[in-house]
C-alpha cells in the first residue's frame, strides 16, 4: 500500500508539472498578443483545461493498457517510468523549451517496462488491432502522430492564415486587432479545453493502471471496507481519479510557466492577435481529434508548429528557425532520453530489491 501511495503523489506531481510546463501551450500567444494579461490568460486556461479534462477517458485507457503488456507492470515500474517523465520535464522547463510531457511519459513508462521484464523488447506493444479493428499500439498512437501531427499543425496553421489574410488585407489594422483580439479568448478557451482533454487524461491511465497492478498483485486485499473504491478488476478509468487529475492539471495551470510562455510567445515569430487566433485554432483541432480517437498527442508539438506556420504564411524568416531547432532537438531526444532514464532507475530499485 505504502509503494501505491508513492506512485500516487509521484503521478500527481507529474500532472502538476505537466500544468505548467504545458501552461505555455494554451497561453502563449494570447499573452504575446496582449489580448490578455499573463494573470487572465491563466486563469483562462486553468477554467477550461479542468473542463477538458473531465470530457473522456479514451487517451487515458490507450496510456494504461494500449502501450506495455501489463502483466510486467508493478508499481516500481510505474514509479521509474514517471521519475524518467518527470525529470525530463523539469530539465526541458529549466531551459525553456516546450517539450512533450505526453511522450515524456510514454518513453520513461516504456524504458522501465523493458527492465522490468529483463529486457525484453516484445513488452511493447508496437501495432495491432483491437476488437472493433482499430488500430493500436505505439505505432498507430504515438510514433506515426509524433511525426504526423507537427506538419498538420504546420499545413494547417500556414493554410489558415494565408485564408484570414485574404479575407482580412483590406482591413484597417485596428479593425482587424480589435476583432480578433475577442476572436483569440475563444481559441485560446479551445485550445486550453483541448490540453485539458489530452493532457490530463495520460496521469489518469497511469493511476489506473496502478490500481490494477495493485489489484491483481494482491496488495489492497487487506484494505478496509471504506477503501473499496481503489480495488480495480478491470481497467477502468474511475470518477476519483478523472476529477483528481482535472484538479490537479488546472492548478498547475495556474502555477504558470513563464520560461516556455517566453519561448512559445516571443521568441519563434512575433504574433499579432490574428496570428494567435489562427494558430490555437489550428492546434486545438488538430488535439480535439487526437482525443476522440485516443491518441496520447502531444499538445506542445501541435501548437508550436502551428505557430511556425502561421509565421511562415506571414514571412518565411519572420520565424526565427535557430530557436525551431533547439525546440526540435529537444522533441528528438525525449523518448529516448526519457526511455532511458526510466530503464536505468527500473534496474537502480532491482538492484536495490524493489520490484
Amino acid at each position: 500500500m505504502t509503494i501505491f501511495l508513492i506512485v500516487l503523489l509521484a503521478a500527481l506531481a507529474f500532472e502538476y508539472i505537466n500544468g505548467f510546463h504545458d501552461a505555455a501551450n494554451a497561453i502563449a500567444t494570447v499573452v504575446s498578443t496582449k489580448v490578455l494579461t499573463p494573470r487572465q490568460a491563466i486563469a483562462l486556461a486553468a477554467i477550461f483545461n479542468l473542463i477538458g479534462a473531465l470530457m473522456g477517458t479514451a487517451v487515458a485507457s490507450t496510456i494504461g493498457k494500449g502501450l506495455v503488456d501489463t502483466n510486467v507492470v508493478t508499481m516500481v515500474t510505474i514509479l521509474s517510468g514517471l521519475t524518467g517523465a518527470i525529470i525530463w520535464n523539469l530539465i526541458t522547463w529549466w531551459l525553456g523549451l516546450p517539450s512533450s510531457s505526453s511522450h515524456a511519459l510514454i518513453g520513461g513508462l516504456c524504458g522501465a517496462a523493458i527492465a522490468s521484464s529483463g529486457g525484453n523488447w516484445n513488452v511493447l506493444h508496437w501495432a495491432s488491432t483491437d476488437a472493433k479493428g482499430a488500430a493500436v499500439g505505439l505505432w498507430p498512437k504515438v510514433v506515426l502522430p509524433m511525426i504526423t501531427s507537427p506538419v498538420v499543425g504546420f499545413i494547417g496553421g500556414a493554410v489558415l492564415m494565408f485564408l484570414l489574410t485574404m479575407l482580412i488585407h483590406r482591413l484597417r489594422p485596428r479593425i482587424v486587432n480589435n476583432v480578433f483580439g475577442k476572436l483569440q479568448l475563444v481559441s485560446a478557451g479551445f485550445m486550453a479545453h483541448s490540453h485539458g482533454s489530452n493532457d490530463a487524461q495520460k496521469t489518469m491511465g497511469i493511476i489506473a493502471l496502478a490500481l490494477f497492478t495493485g489489484t491483481k498483485s494482491g496488495a489492497f486485499d487487506q484494505l478496509p471496507v471504506w477503501a473499496h473504491f481503489l480495488r480495480t478488476p478491470e481497467f477502468t478509468v474511475d470518477k476519483w481519479v478523472v476529477i483528481t487529475c482535472a484538479i490537479v492539471m488546472a492548478a498547475g495551470t495556474a502555477g504558470g510557466g513563464w520560461r516556455i510562455i517566453r519561448t512559445m510567445g516571443h521568441k519563434m515569430v512575433k504574433l499579432q492577435p490574428v496570428h494567435g487566433f489562427a494558430a490555437e485554432t489550428t492546434a486545438a483541432m488538430v488535439i480535439h481529434f487526437a482525443s476522440t480517437l485516443g491518441i496520447p498527442l502531444s499538445t506542445t508539438h501541435a501548437i508550436s508548429t502551428s505557430i511556425m506556420g502561421v509565421g511562415a504564411a506571414k514571412r518565411f524568416g519572420a520565424v526565427k528557425w535557430g530557436v525551431v531547432e533547439r525546440i526540435i532537438w529537444a522533441w528528438v531526444f525525449t523518448l529516448p532520453v526519457c526511455g532511458l532514464i526510466g530503464y536505468v532507475t527500473m534496474l537502480a530499485c532491482q538492484a536495490l530489491g524493489y520490484h
